[in-house]
């Protein structure tokens, strides 16, 4: 039998966390077919020697639904060895969309997002990804936030009980679409922040039904993490759901070590048979809207209620306190750095501390900040560096958690200094935590990229390495292997990986990339 690719030669660590073996592997179409020390004859072959052969990474935690349409060659995941992305967290989806205006303006990041927006629901937005021929396979989750907006607006008000079947149903019927996995919700984060745990329960519910995976950025990251994961944890143990914890951390030197009460609330609830699991970037610098750091009455009625409290000047100075009273406590001005602004007055200050924008504008770090969302519609993207290497090693060495970007950058080049998680993820486990810092070994850094997210969103046949399974495959040197990408220069591609097989087409070839997009819709699959 001829096969249509072979990898040969390399140390084949099939994603389940058991030792590196030396096979060969061979690819029939989509599928692997054979992994064995035979010789097997091909069109292809890839020598492996030297290196490793992986599954192809799963990204349980991406935003590029908000960036593949536009980007869908995505050199930023292939070059890491990612093959699969898994979108629409922190309760932010470009669906469901009733009114496209209010849609738009409402999303978590900047309104200004050159998409078309021609669609109303998962399956017009997933037919959007896959006109746009995407290089790596893309699974949805439906966001809470443009959920509550389609049925219920922007405001701070509980849902009325119609108000709230609706939003059921929208969750029921969005699980029967191409590429849906999962359902989100992002509770610091308008207007998903004003949902109470009823209304979370009503709608876990409706998701547990309807076999979607609970994703949260719970409700508070800082001094009440804790209890901000116990929450998650009560709904979906009421719910009966699948909860997947979004990038724990613990934000704050005074909040610093609270990382391993939340694993130890983990293990509990594991122990008692929920099913809930966490996951992970390795950096000590989150990224989100400066707005986040503002009183949730700022909020209530979306970014056109926070403009015109910016604009009167009663209501801007008890934002400026508001925002002064947490300096020292859980924000500090000098680790709060802006990550891209729209052209005009304020863009040199990308880059900047707000304290030191503060300085040189003769104010202070609260007035800075105000006059930022002032002049930049509301939404300013923001680096904020407030964390522990000691706690990203804890939460990583966890046996449950899996490496997830909070990534959203899939072009190599673009505007402002975003974040190096969408660049350097995965290489960066690879290398900082597994060759230079030993905190895990590769096979378990692997399994955490792999099997264990599939195992998330119930893919059976996606992140592992055996016959059967699709063939997407990475092939990677370990020893070089490695994230170039910095806070201070973002836009650069990690390197190491060899070779990218997507649904068994080469992305990457020997180092370069084929230019072949054979990304596909996620499928919930059990194994073959």
């Amino acid at each position: 039998m001829s096969y249509d690719i072979v990898i040969s030669g390399g140390l084949v660590i099939d994603g389940t966390g058991t030792p590196a073996r030396r096979a060969d592997l061979a690819v029939v179409s989509d599928r692997i077919v054979e992994i064995g020390a035979g010789t097997y004859p091909a069109r292809t072959v890839i020598d492996a020697t030297g290196c490793v052969v992986t599954p192809g990474f799963i990204d349980l935690h991406s935003h590029a639904d908000f960036s593949v349409p536009l980007d869908p060659a995505a050199p930023t995941q292939l070059a890491q060895g990612v093959t699969t992305i898994i979108t629409g967290n922190c309760g932010h989806s470009p669906f469901p969309i009733r009114n496209q205006e209010q849609a738009r303006r409402s999303i978590g990041f900047r309104g200004e997002i050159p998409l078309s927006w021609n669609w109303s629901d998962a399956a017009g937005f997933g037919a959007e990804v896959m006109s746009a021929k995407p290089a790596v396979n893309v699974g949805l989750q439906l966001g809470h936030n443009p959920l509550r907006v389609a049925v219920m607006g922007e405001d701070d008000r509980p849902p009325t009980p119609a108000e709230l079947d609706e939003m059921c149903a929208i969750i029921t019927d969005s699980a029967q679409q191409p590429g849906v996995v999962g359902f989100s919700t992002g509770l610091i984060y308008m207007p998903g922040l004003f949902a109470d745990t009823s209304e979370l329960f009503t709608l876990v519910r409706a998701a547990a039904a309807a076999d979607l995976l609970y994703s949260t950025h719970v409700r508070n990251e800082t001094s009440e993490l804790v209890a901000a994961v116990e929450e998650a944890i009560t709904v979906a143990e009421q719910a009966g759901a699948r909860l997947e914890i979004s990038h724990l951390k613990a934000m704050g030197q005074e909040n610093w070590g609270s990382v391993r009460h939340a694993l130890d609330v983990i293990d509990a609830a594991r122990d008692r048979g929920v099913n809930v699991t966490t996951d992970v970037y390795p950096y000590t610098a989150s990224s989100t809207d400066l707005a986040t750091r503002l009183p949730q009455w700022a909020l209530d009625g979306g970014r056109p209620a926070l403009l015109e409290h910016l604009a009167d000047p009663k209501q801007r100075l008890r934002l400026a306190e508001a925002l002064r009273a947490r300096f020292g406590r859980d924000v500090d001005p000098d680790g709060v750095v802006i990550a891209d602004l729209l052209p005009g007055d304020f863009d040199r200050y990308i880059g900047w501390s707000i304290s030191k924008i503060g300085q040189d504008r003769g104010t202070d770090a609260a007035e800075a900040a105000l006059d930022l969302l002032a002049a930049n519609k509301g939404a300013v993207p923001m680096i904020n560096h407030a964390m522990s290497d000691d706690d990203v090693c804890t939460v990583l060495a966890h046996p449950w958690v899996s490496v997830a970007s909070d990534g959203w950058m899939l072009a190599a080049s673009g505007e402002g200094r975003p974040h190096p998680r969408s660049f350097g993820t995965f290489a960066r486990v690879l290398h900082r935590y597994v060759r230079e810092g030993g905190v895990l070994t590769i096979e378990e850094a692997v399994r955490k990229m792999t099997s264990l997210p599939a195992s998330r969103i119930g893919v059976g046949d996606r992140g592992v390495l055996r016959p059967g399974a699709i063939a997407d495959v990475a092939v990677l040197d370990p020893d070089a292997v490695t994230d170039t990408s910095t806070f201070t220069d973002p836009w650069q591609l990690a390197q190491g990986v060899r070779s990218v097989l997507v649904n068994g087409t080469p992305a990457i070839l020997d180092g370069e990339f084929t230019g072949r997009h054979a990304g596909r819709l996620v499928e919930k699959r059990k194994p073959a």
